[in-house]
């Protein structure tokens, strides 16, 4: 089994990248591989609204690396997707993400089909249950199943390195893995 984690921040390697660490720790102990996508270091550009991916399963523009980095989401057994608040939403990285990804599986029906899913906010403030509510709704839309942990999925902190400080945060996030682990095994019973 392989779980992918989707960090949109634009920085490679700061809060959102931690707490989806974090998640990934219980997955790894159940034998899951995962596996990180820092969309900083990736060209994701928006959606160009072609509709050339429609019975492709996959985007047709070539001219940046998300068809290599949606591939990677098809092939996989479930994602976490993570995303800072920035102005209340999640990160434009993540919006175009989500726009590129949502028309490629509205064009192909059932491409995510009964993946288990899980989102995640790096929060300074406010916002964070607007992000995670729009990565809900992308995965609530392609016929996903959405995991949940003991409260809202988002750990607080500014600087790289805050969300540590957030305990609840954090023990939420080691749940929210653990949860994932437990429906993953559950889904490859059938």
């Amino acid at each position: 089994m392989k779980v992918i984690g989707v960090n949109g921040s634009a920085r490679s390697d700061g809060n959102t990248a931690i707490i989806i660490s974090k998640v990934f720790e219980p997955l790894n102990d159940a034998g899951i591989d995962t596996e990180l996508i820092q969309l900083a270091d990736y060209d994701v550009r928006p959606c160009r609204a072609c509709f050339g991916c429609k019975g492709r399963g996959n985007c047709v523009f070539k001219g940046d690396d998300f068809a290599e980095l949606f591939a990677k989401l098809i092939n996989s057994d479930g994602f976490i997707l993570g995303s800072p608040v920035y102005s209340a939403d999640v990160s434009a990285k993540m919006k175009a993400f989500l726009e590129r990804g949502g028309v490629v599986v509205a064009t192909n029906p059932g491409l995510l089909r009964y993946k288990v899913g899980a989102s995640v906010a790096a929060v300074r403030r406010g916002g964070g249950m607007t992000t995670v509510d729009t990565m809900n709704h992308f995965m609530l839309n392609k016929e996903m199943i959405i995991v949940g942990s003991t409260y809202w999925n988002m750990v607080y902190g500014r600087d790289a390195g805050d969300v540590l400080n957030d305990d609840e945060g954090m023990a939420n996030m080691r749940n929210l893995g653990q949860n994932m682990a437990w429906i993953l095994s559950k889904t490859m019973e059938r």
